[in-house]
């Protein structure tokens, strides 16, 4: 079964490849989270070289994210990157009414049927979490969101005090998360602000 799911991930690859969100890094080609890394940064203190500006950073973290993979959502997102149908029937398949049991020592737990998420340990699960994800992305050109799986980083590129646009995406996101059946760690996830000001203010967020 490994070897079948590799030849399904290397198709994929193939065909989603050049269609994937550009500040996605994992499970592309010749990229990194080191790369993902560098970007961040590269954005961050381009941005701080101007007058009047400073960064806020908010690190995202998704509950049990894996787990939360709905089939038949990610089988309608898969037909719109243009993965052909057998293709998309079959990983609805592979995904729905899987038995899972827990084993501790010599004890072991009934079975369950599973009909959401990817198996952890998975080869293709990485990919499909950024297939299933592929369509949460910024569309203000001063908010950047930079992800490697199922790690994602909200930028936002402040000037003049003007945070609409960085508290914008950060709704968006966790609307995008409600209807995707993700949810938002919000004890996990963290800020932090970059600035170089002398009299930075306080700049609470509460994402909800």
């Amino acid at each position: 079964m490994k070897s079948f799911e590799r030849l399904v991930l290397a198709y994929l690859e193939a065909i989603t490849g050049p269609l994937l969100y550009p500040l996605q890094f994992a499970c592309r080609a010749n990229r990194s989270v080191d790369d993902a890394v560098n970007m961040g940064l590269h954005y961050i203190l381009q941005h701080l070289d101007k007058p009047g500006t400073y960064a806020r950073i908010l690190f995202v973290d998704f509950s049990s994210a894996f787990n939360t993979i709905i089939p038949d959502i990610l089988k309608n997102k898969l037909s719109q990157l243009s993965v052909p149908t057998s293709i998309c029937q079959w990983i609805t398949s592979f995904l729905t009414d899987r038995q899972q049991l827990v084993r501790l020592g010599k004890l072991t737990s009934g079975t369950r049927t599973i009909s959401t998420g990817a198996p952890q340990g998975c080869v293709l699960s990485p990919l499909l979490f950024s297939l299933y994800t592929n369509d949460c992305t910024s569309k203000d050109p001063s908010v950047k969101l930079l992800k490697f799986a199922d790690d994602t980083t909200v930028i936002g590129l402040i000037r003049d005090v003007d945070e609409s646009a960085y508290r914008q995406e950060v709704e968006q996101l966790s609307l995008w998360c409600s209807h995707n059946n993700l949810e938002l760690n919000t004890l996990k996830t963290v800020e932090m602000t970059v600035d170089f000001r002398r009299k930075p203010p306080a700049l609470p967020l509460s994402p909800s």
